[in-house]
């Protein structure tokens, strides 16, 4: 059991690194693509939950941010 406990802890560590270097190399790309979501979800609610969608955008988005800049 332990074993398959390191080797998934292993793996969670690979997918860490592989989404900081994601962020690091395209989070002007990513972070286009999280407003352009936000856009269409806002569109697609009628506006009725703007401020809750912008707060999600961003707080993704400062996400993105962190990711890119870990070394």
């Amino acid at each position: 059991m332990f074993d398959n406990l390191k080797d998934l802890a292993g793996k969670a560590g690979g997918l860490k690194e592989k989404a900081e270097d994601l962020a690091d190399e395209h989070g002007d790309q990513i972070n286009d693509g999280l407003e352009k979501a936000g856009d269409f979800v806002d569109d697609r609610t009628g506006g009725k939950h703007g401020d809750k969608i912008d707060t999600a955008v961003d707080k993704a988005q400062g996400l993105v941010e962190k990711l890119g800049h870990q070394d």
